[in-house]
């Protein structure tokens, strides 16, 4: 894989437009005159989207002119070629437009239906990930050299952190007596969500991170970092996709514990 040149000049790619879309939104970042707007799916969605998506297509159709594209902001564009790019230009907007940076720009990049390629910059706090299938998940924090991430080795009897984006929407789903069980098997639950928990697991600090609503693009940038990492990235089956509507990233050694609590009739 080391010699994938395709893969290597889309991974370079990614992580280079992930970081520069990332600073565009940084102008708009706390601006107390934030105009948000309402989507038809209720979601919110504001001119840093709009402008960071632009910029992240622009450079895509400049070096990979073939190449198809999925956007959060503008839909679909055919490509030709086996590639797919898989954007998010502001992944928790919720958060951004509340003024807090966990926040993150997110470029995936699908080879036929595999997504192969994750980038995502964290504007706010200086930080990212990026992360390529044979070529490791990297770790980013300013002007550091990047530091090859691991997933934590805490098996169920040790783990320590388990996450979520919206604990109610989870308890929700799945029944708010299976979730309080399912916390409890962890010293410590947040809702440090949106892809920024999905980082904490790659990097170690988290064990497990569950989303039960997720779009393509929420997930196609994270399930190669989470698995470069060496942890695991499923929908709530245990199928490893990015399209499968919900998804659960965990280091490998407490996926069967969470999948169990999650999937419904399994005690």
């Amino acid at each position: 894989m080391a010699d994938d040149q395709p893969l290597i000049a889309r991974w370079r790619l990614a992580w280079k437009l992930a970081v520069s879309a990332g600073q565009l939104t940084l102008r708009h970042f706390q601006d107390s005159g934030l105009k948000v707007e309402n989507k038809s799916d209720g979601s919110p969605v504001t001119a840093a989207d709009r402008e960071a998506e632009q910029h992240l297509r622009a450079g895509i159709a400049a070096a990979f002119p073939d190449d198809a594209i999925v956007g959060e902001e503008y839909g679909e564009q055919p490509g030709t070629s086996d590639w797919c790019w898989v954007l998010d230009p502001i992944d928790g907007t919720k958060s951004f437009m509340s003024g807090v940076p966990l926040y993150g720009t997110m470029v995936g990049v699908l080879r036929g239906a595999r997504a192969e390629i994750g980038a995502i910059s964290f504007p706010g706090l200086n930080e990212g990930m990026h992360a390529a299938t044979g070529q490791g998940s990297w770790y980013c924090k300013g002007d550091r050299a990047p530091v090859q991430a691991r997933v934590s080795a805490r098996d169920p009897a040790q783990a320590r952190l388990l996450l979520t984006t919206c604990d109610l929407m989870l308890a929700r789903r799945i029944g708010l007596g299976r979730w309080e069980a399912l916390a409890g098997k962890f010293p410590v639950t947040r809702t440090w969500g949106d892809v920024y928990g999905y980082l904490l697991v790659a990097t170690g600090r988290a064990d497990a991170m569950i989303d039960p609503v997720m779009n393509v693009w929420d997930a196609a940038a994270v399930q190669p970092i989470v698995e470069e990492a060496g942890g695991r990235f499923t929908d709530w089956q245990g199928n490893p996709r990015h399209d499968g509507g919900d998804s659960v990233a965990t280091n490998g050694l407490v996926h069967d514990l969470v999948l169990a609590a999650l999937r419904p009739g399994v005690a």
